[in-house]
């Protein structure tokens, strides 16, 4: 897996931390520059946290995997954005700030249920013999500036973005499991 590729990833995998961050930056009256940082760091973490451990947890199984690595990341990234774009796609638009309270406990929830599918991509990611330490940085760097960034935007142009960033990375994530798959079939 290439750098391009590896940030495609990234982004892809960041669009539900990127969403969230939306909701709540919309139910923040006064979104602070402590607010935003606190959330990109938070979602950055986790996003970073477990594709290490889907790595190691699978790096055990490593000969296993191998004989059909392009088989597991193409099926793991196609029900990964397969279930992003359901999402997108099939919720509605109302937002109920009434729930949303900027706490730590809060953003943990929110960090780890945002970041499940990346513990399948970890289990990709060891199939693909990566370095995944490097691999790791270029997802949480990623996550962090995108989160930031749609926070900024959503002050700005309020929730036009938060359904369309979900099918924006279940396509890139769902688009990068059929090249490689088509990579390790026929080139």
């Amino acid at each position: 897996m290439g750098t391009l590729e590896l940030i495609l990833l990234a982004v892809g995998l960041s669009m539900d931390a990127a969403a969230v961050s939306i909701s709540n930056s919309l139910c923040i009256k006064k979104i602070s520059i402590k607010n935003i940082l606190q959330m990109a760091v938070m979602f950055a973490l986790f996003q970073a946290i477990m594709p290490l451990a889907g790595y190691f947890a699978a790096s055990a199984f490593s000969d296993v995997i191998n004989q059909f690595d392009h088989w597991i990341a193409l099926i793991l990234l196609s029900i990964i954005g397969g279930k992003m774009l359901y999402e997108a796609i099939t919720s509605d638009d109302k937002l109920n700030c009434d729930l949303i309270t900027m706490t730590l406990k809060l953003l943990v929830v929110q960090a780890i249920a945002t970041s499940i599918d990346a513990l399948a991509v970890g289990v990709s990611l060891s199939a693909l013999n990566v370095n995944i330490f490097y691999s790791i940085s270029i997802i949480g760097a990623i996550t962090f500036i995108i989160c930031c960034t749609a926070v900024l935007i959503a002050k700005r142009f309020g929730s036009l973005l938060g359904k369309r960033a979900g099918v924006v990375g279940g396509i890139i994530l769902i688009a990068i499991g059929i090249k490689i798959f088509l990579e390790h079939m026929f080139f």
